[in-house]
């Protein structure tokens, strides 16, 4: 299977242009097409030079609450040496285009397309641009949910490339996921995963569940049940859906159709309004 991962941002669309598009946002899920990420709606970070970026989830009071995903824009020679604010936060870096330079107090990383890392909270980490051409990454921060008797997970560097994909069971291998941590090692508060369907292939029943998700679509097509919606989408959308939200799909194919999937996981419910303290 030949893997290619969507990092086509920014620009215009001309004044010709009708105004027209697919973005769709809901109680239940938000649709954030590929046209929706132009240069008219860039951010900028503190203490990142030469960058910049398409905010495409944050928390939301009464929709979705756990994380945060920004697509990294870095120019040659850009980057930051104090990334993180937050020292409570967590984060996964998975890079799309181009290449960077990670550092770690263990030592350098050079990351490239299919490229990842897992980024505890507390973690003195930098990272710059040292090639002559843009990097893309998506940055995915979560505030971490620390548990008592449970360890911090350590740093994890890693490329999609040297992961065998878990096949689901009774699906003729049209259905597998590419998992960067191990489901068993409760440490993790949140997995940042590859979803591949092959053409024809189908999530064959709505999902509904307690973890939110954020679906950035890195290749190929699909129509997607979102709700009580079929939603077509294609590399470059994003999706994004509340908890419980249903969910299916339907791979349109010609090729894979293959997205970078984040959901919460292994911690009890909060009984207590967001916030509040005992």
């Amino acid at each position: 299977m030949q893997r290619s991962y969507y990092s086509s941002l920014g620009g215009h669309p001309p004044q010709t242009d009708l105004l027209t598009g697919r973005a769709v946002f809901t109680e239940a899920y938000a649709v954030l097409p590929k046209g929706t990420m132009q240069d008219i709606v860039t951010s900028f970070l503190p203490f990142w030079d030469n960058t910049r970026c398409w905010v495409i989830a944050r928390p939301l009071s009464g929709f979705s609450e756990t994380f945060s995903q920004y697509v990294m824009e870095v120019a040659p020679g850009g980057g930051s040496d104090r990334p993180e604010q937050d020292p409570e936060a967590e984060g996964v870096l998975f890079v799309v285009d181009g290449e960077v330079e990670l550092t770690l107090p263990a030592g350098k990383h050079t990351l490239t397309p299919g490229g990842y890392a897992f980024l505890p909270p507390g973690l003195k980490w930098s990272l710059r641009n040292r090639s002559g051409a843009h990097a893309r990454f998506h940055w995915i921060r979560k505030a971490y949910e620390a548990v008592d008797g449970l360890d911090h997970p350590e740093p994890l560097i890693l490329n999609e490339k040297d992961i065998t994909p878990s096949v689901t069971p009774d699906t003729d291998g049209g259905w597998a996921t590419t998992r960067f941590v191990d489901p068993n090692d409760l440490r993790h508060d949140m997995h940042v995963t590859i979803v591949t369907l092959m053409p024809g292939a189908v999530i064959p029943f709505a999902e509904t569940h307690v973890m939110e998700h954020g679906l950035y679509v890195l290749q190929g097509k699909a129509v997607y049940r979102l709700n009580q919606d079929w939603v077509e989408v294609e590399a470059g959308d994003f999706m994004w859906l509340r908890a419980f939200c249903p969910q299916a799909c339907y791979a349109g194919g010609p090729g894979p159709f293959r997205y970078l999937l984040y959901k919460d996981v292994n911690r009890h419910m909060a009984l207590r309004p967001f916030g509040a303290r005992r």
